[in-house]
């Protein structure tokens, strides 16, 4: 507990210094809003066993809800947020009450099939703006006070949902409806033995991880000032799939690796090596799954776990 302690404090330091660092404060956004949507999506397939191929629907319905409140009804960018929420959220009952009725990979195809219909709304919606996406997304005044057309404003905000998203979910995983989902999660059939109606706790799963993905979708908006049909497009359900993997399912740490991992190699590589950014990704990613079974940062727990057991075991 006292290294967690610790870990959390020199993160929370970097991130409090990044401004006096020289660090592009939009990259940071950029990699805290992706890091927010992975732990979402951590919410579901790490803790919740679900695997589902379109979590993009909800990260951009919200975005798109957002960016169209701002732009054609001058919204408030905290109203706006919260709508996008709200559509994220609702988007996410509907589809979870169908998807949660199967598994496995029955349960991944459903998510696909209709996150693709929501792509097509995208698509083909007057409000959308179709291939062009919406443009010139302004970000106005949160609150009526804070200037987030500042970038530095900007990012202390992201932070904070950041930090708040993250503690929060820690505390959904801590509490017994997350001991609850970790035991469906180990034995379903188990669970249901026990008398707990298991998919009413997929469907709340479901819900809130959508929830907060479309939190990151309403963010990323404000931050880029646009949005564009990848935020609905099944290339980023498979990054967010490919982030969670990457750092570790199950774990804290592991989506927000994983997503700096990503972010940063599409940032910093894309100018050298073109579109070869997606081969050397996809060539990590088979290194790391093939070395790190868990994940990197499921491999270091575990390591620490088991040098722990022999510090504690009592000498021969």
């Amino acid at each position: 507990m006292r290294a967690t302690a610790i870990l959390y404090a020199l993160l929370g330091l970097f991130a409090l210094s990044v401004p006096l660092l020289g660090i592009y404060p939009v990259f940071m956004m950029q990699l805290l809003c992706v890091a927010m949507f992975a732990c979402a999506y951590n919410l579901l397939l790490g803790f919740g066993r679900m695997l589902s191929f379109g979590h993009a629907a909800f990260f951009g319905s919200a975005a798109y809800a957002t960016g169209w409140l701002v732009t054609a009804h001058e919204w408030g960018p905290g109203a706006a947020i919260l709508a996008g929420v709200a559509v994220a959220a609702l988007l996410g009952l509907a589809v979870g009450s169908l998807a949660i009725r199967r598994q496995g990979i029955y349960f991944a195809m459903i998510t696909l099939a209709l996150a693709q219909l929501v792509y097509f709304v995208c698509l083909e919606a007057p409000f959308t703006g179709g291939e062009n996406g919406l443009q010139g997304v302004p970000r106005g005044r949160l609150l009526g006070f804070l200037p987030l057309k500042s970038d530095l404003v900007l990012y202390y905000v992201v932070l904070a949902v950041f930090v708040a998203v993250f503690f929060f979910i820690r505390r959904v995983v801590h509490s017994p409806f997350g001991q609850v989902l970790k035991a469906i999660r180990e034995n379903e059939p188990r669970a249901t033995s026990l008398g707990y109606e298991i998919n009413r706790y997929k469907l709340l799963a479901f819900v809130l991880s959508a929830t907060l993905a479309g939190l990151a979708g309403s963010l990323k908006a404000l931050v880029f000032g646009f949005v564009t049909l990848t935020d609905v497009d099944q290339s980023t359900s498979g990054e967010v799939i490919l982030m969670t993997l990457l750092g570790g399912t199950g774990t804290f740490f592991g989506p927000v690796l994983g997503a700096a991992v990503v972010v940063t190699l599409q940032q910093y590589l894309s100018d050298l090596v073109g579109g070869w950014v997606i081969a050397i990704v996809g060539a990590i990613f088979v290194a790391c799954v093939l070395s790190f079974r868990s994940g990197v940062v499921g491999e270091l727990w575990a390591w620490y776990l088991r040098r722990r057991k022999l510090e504690q075991a009592p000498p021969r």
